[in-house]
């Protein structure tokens, strides 16, 4: 029996056993009946980094709620796990039953980022499972995707069997039905695949047609039949208050990345960063209510156990009721230890002050992010804040007595030059100089400068730029580094060979598919691991399939160039990121949305969906 074999034999010798036993507490076990569905929430990297995800905590348990639903997880092996699964000859199994995931209907992959595909596909192979998604058949279960980078669903079009658009509380329970009424009718692989296309929000990739230009371009993504939708719509939620939320989040065993109570107090974002990706897809706001958030925070600390409630979302310091909130919270559970913790904070020395207000017993640290080292380059991404807004906060915060601070910063953007570099070494220069007025020396302080590499993403206004090349971008991150004195400054910055991957993976087509197996073939997975990468790999798997990287992300794009996503409908349309992109170029701001309607286009996505400022015009 394989779970026998498994706890007697093979997890004693493996480096961290409790990835794989499963058991913790508020997890849940069903016994599988005739009829039932059997999904598997597949999270393609470790179980510390996929515990720490929100989404599997909302969607196992809402999943597990349904009768007629056994839902388990499973997470990609570390390599001792996989290589003792391929010596003995043992599939991939879910933690649960310890059941192997080849055995369940629905295996529900979530892309959280691209550089986790590769361990897609080794998953599938360590569960016997036909990689291509056209090589499968009745026998075989439905592998699905979600999450961020399903919104350019192409680079994993080969091995999909369908996406889903948007938020799964949504869409999910739909799925399950339609699959049942099918499997009951007995409905077979092709036309079930059919019939899921009908769910607002699910896109079948082997229904639709991807052509090209002769200079290899897309010409069209156009479906196969008249009766199926041009563009698929993201599903959203409405209204949070209104939303499945687990009241018992599973507890690890393992200490995860994010080992605490994550309480999601709203979705979306208004800022509009024309860089970032995240607050264009998960548009609009909606925020849950201060009294359903007591109500989960009460329930979620007596199922848990834990002493740390996270205030979880896009700019947790944008929700209305903030300061309500956290009072509240404070006035419950500070008497029973239980701290508060925001995970993102603005340039702005009011929420330092709310920040400080619940950070009293262990100062750990606190991360700015003014994203680029010069007010004008901060305009071009649309950042909306100052130099003096960065000293108002670090002055605030060296005053309540924080000694270690964390500012972000991204290389490569847009119309960057190396004067814009060299601020950031000033902008750090001026951190010292702020703790000095307060404290006469900088003994004590530790001020990290991290820069990442910029990627220009699907749907957002700098989706048509290019990306630096990795010279280019090695050479402003020497440049940066050579400018930044002081032994209280530290600069660290991300690989840049892997962000030229990410780039090229998230803006690809149905080309890269190739591209991926290959990489998958020649050994390459967990890829975000610095100590598992292997970028001459990847360069040889691009020349082994006739594939240029560069055409992907180091291409300037025309206006009207069809881009391999432009067939997913995330609410915000091409006609709003081409005036941000232009605004962008003249150093133009655009304000907050919550305080007036910019009309991006998602107030037309879906009835009944409201956004902050749409009432005003």
């Amino acid at each position: 029996m394989l779970k026998d074999k498994l706890l007697n034999e093979i997890l004693p010798k493996v480096e961290k056993p409790a990835r794989y036993i499963g058991n913790e507490l508020n997890s849940v076990h069903k016994e599988y009946e005739s009829g039932m569905v059997r999904f598997v929430f597949a999270f393609p990297d470790t179980y510390e980094i996929g515990m720490s995800h929100l989404g599997i905590k909302i969607l196992y348990h809402l999943l597990n709620k349904r009768e007629d639903v056994v839902c388990e997880r499973v997470f990609a092996p570390w390599v001792d796990m996989e290589e003792i699964l391929r010596r003995e000859g043992l599939p991939l199994f879910s933690l649960e039953s310890m059941t192997p995931i080849a055995d369940f209907d629905i295996i529900g992959f979530t892309l959280q980022y691209e550089m986790s595909y590769t361990n897609i596909l080794n998953m599938l192979s360590l569960a016997g499972i036909p990689m291509d998604a056209a090589d499968r058949d009745d026998s075989h279960p439905y592998v699905i995707a979600g999450g961020p980078c399903a919104y350019n669903p192409e680079p994993l079009a080969q091995f999909i069997d369908f996406f889903v658009m948007g938020e799964g509380e949504e869409v999910i329970g739909e799925i399950m039905d339609v699959y049942k009424e099918c499997r009951k009718k007995g409905t077979s692989r092709q036309d079930l695949l059919r019939r899921m296309a009908d769910v607002d929000g699910v896109y079948v990739p082997s229904l639709y047609v991807m052509t090209y230009n002769e200079d290899g371009t897309v010409r069209s993504v156009k479906p196969v039949s008249d009766d199926l939708p041009a563009r698929i719509k993201k599903r959203a939620v409405k209204k949070m208050d209104e939303v499945y939320y687990p009241d018992n989040m599973i507890v690890p065993y393992l200490q995860t990345v994010h080992d605490r109570i994550m309480l999601e107090i709203f979705r979306g974002c208004t800022r509009g960063c024309r860089f970032c990706q995240a607050g264009m897809i998960y548009r609009p706001v909606r925020e849950r209510s201060v009294e359903n958030l007591m109500d989960l925070a009460e329930k979620l600390v007596a199922s848990t156990g834990y002493d740390e409630i996270s205030l979880v979302s896009l700019s947790s310091c944008d929700y209305t009721f903030l300061d309500e909130l956290i009072e509240s919270l404070m006035d419950k559970f500070k008497e029973k230890g239980i701290g508060i913790s925001l995970p993102s904070l603005r340039i702005d020395s009011n929420y330092v002050d709310i920040f400080n207000k619940i950070e009293e017993v262990r100062k750990s640290g606190i991360t700015l992010a003014p994203e680029a080292g010069s007010q004008r380059l901060r305009d071009v991404i649309n950042k909306n804040v100052t130099e003096q807004d960065l000293v108002n906060a670090v002055s605030a915060a060296f005053k309540f007595g924080w000694r270690t601070l964390k500012l972000y910063f991204m290389i490569g953007l847009p119309t960057e030059t190396d004067e814009d570099l060299e601020g950031i070494a000033e902008l750090g220069e001026t951190v010292l100089r702020e703790y000095k007025k307060i404290h006469g020396n900088t003994r004590g302080l530790k001020v990290t400068l991290s820069a990442s590499s910029f990627v220009p993403k699907p749907h957002t206004p700098f989706q048509w730029e290019p990306q630096d090349s990795i010279e280019e971008i090695m050479r402003k991150q020497s440049l940066a580094r050579s400018k930044i004195r002081g032994q209280a400054l530290r600069f660290t910055y991300h690989d840049a060979k892997l962000s030229f991957l990410e780039a090229v993976i998230s803006r690809g087509d149905r080309r890269i598919s190739m591209v991926l197996k290959r990489a998958w073939e020649k050994g390459c997975r967990f890829d975000s691991w610095n100590e598992y990468f292997k970028f001459d790999l990847w360069m040889e798997a691009f020349k082994e399939t006739g594939i240029d990287p560069g055409f992907y992300a180091s291409r300037k794009r025309p206006d009207d160039e069809v881009f391999p996503w432009d067939h997913i409908d995330v609410g915000v349309n091409k006609e709003f990121l081409k005036r941000e992109r232009d605004r962008a170029y003249k150093g133009r701001t655009t304000f907050d949305c919550r305080k007036h309607c910019i009309k991006c286009g998602v107030q037309d996505l879906e009835e009944g969906l409201k956004c902050y400022g749409q009432d005003q015009g």
